[in-house]
């Protein structure tokens, strides 16, 4: 591991006003937004769309890196080109989802444990060689029911940690993403809570496993009520709230901070990232910025529908959003811009 080399990458991940743009949904996961849509669920079509996003035209003015699926990774254009290397020479970092996704957690109804760990140390060292530089794992935390239960957090945390060591020794940046989720009616003090209590644990496993804090980035959730609360929070409460669970839980040596949309609307994802630089600038003690998913992608696949010739309108509404979030991060966008 040279851990310089690492630090360097994380810079370049959060550096300037750009983010990451995460495309690494799973086969299944995209299938089912493809069939929302009516589009057929095929690797054909897996291939078009993921080729539409890294040939979007100056994209790399708003992307600093991108994290691919598997699939996507080995993947190549219809002219035979490999999709990663459209990434790589429009100057985005190519990154790879590791884990092998979240499965129920035995004797703990309602929980989740993510997996993945086994052979990843090989799985790792192959990706760098293809291109990646950096990695990511998801961890998945339920509220509701008497959940989430230390045991939980505790198992989840490690196996971040464990993903993490070996992403170094391998030379990538791991991103660790514990994911709070919205699904559930808890108010937002609950979601400050838990979210809190998941962060330390995580930095805690993160410490005893060695893991270099300046040479990974943290992909969190923002601290919001839930989807079925009644009691909504307002952008600046949401802002507010999130900004000070970090900065009681997040270590000033962390790399970047790059949040996840949580199956937000882009809107509204970028209305809270812009909130939290225009009110809290000066009191944060890392880059923050995005890494968002159906955020940035959803209205591109809305207008593609897997129609060729809506491929120049859907680029164009991808890199609209990708221009939203960059704004937002500057602590400078507006919804007029979403009439523009």
């Amino acid at each position: 591991m040279d851990k310089q080399i690492l630090i360097q990458i994380a810079i370049s991940l959060v550096a300037g006003n750009k983010g990451l743009l995460a495309m690494d949904e799973s086969n299944g996961t995209c299938n089912k937004r493809f069939a929302a849509l009516g589009i057929p669920q095929t690797e054909a079509y897996r291939r078009d769309w993921r080729e539409l996003i890294a040939t979007t035209p100056g994209l790399g003015k708003y992307i600093s890196g991108a994290i691919l699926f598997a699939e996507t990774i080995h993947q190549k254009k219809k002219d035979g080109t490999l999709i990663v290397n459209e990434i790589i020479t429009d100057g985005i970092v190519p990154g790879i989802k590791v884990d092998t996704g979240a499965k129920p957690m035995a004797g703990f109804p309602g929980e989740k444990i993510t997996e993945g760990l086994d052979g990843l140390r090989e799985r790792l060292n192959e990706y760098y060689k293809m291109g990646a530089r950096f990695a990511k794992w998801r961890a998945v935390i339920a509220i509701g029911n008497g959940n989430p239960t230390r045991a939980c957090i505790e198992a989840n945390a490690n196996a971040l940690a464990r993903y993490a060591a070996l992403c170094q020794e391998a030379g990538l940046v791991p991103v660790v993403e514990p994911e709070v989720l919205m699904e559930g009616d808890h108010d937002l003090q609950r979601c400050f809570d838990i979210t809190d209590q998941v962060l330390l644990t995580v930095f805690d496993q993160l410490y005893l496993q060695n893991v270099l804090l300046e040479g990974i980035l943290l992909k969190p959730n923002m601290v919001m009520p839930g989807l079925q609360c009644k009691q909504r929070a307002s952008v600046n409460e949401v802002a507010d709230a999130t900004i000070q669970c970090l900065l009681q839980s997040v270590p000033a040596a962390v790399g970047g901070i790059a949040f996840l949309s949580g199956g937000q609307s882009g809107e509204m994802a970028s209305a809270h990232l812009n909130a939290m630089h225009v009110r809290h600038w000066s009191k944060l003690l890392w880059p923050v910025t995005f890494s968002f998913a159906r955020a940035i992608q959803q209205p591109a696949m809305s207008i593609w529908r897997g129609e060729g010739n809506n491929k120049h309108e859907a680029q164009q509404g991808l890199y609209h959003r990708a221009k939203c979030d960059d704004a937002a991060r500057r602590g400078e966008y507006t919804s007029a811009m979403e009439k523009a």
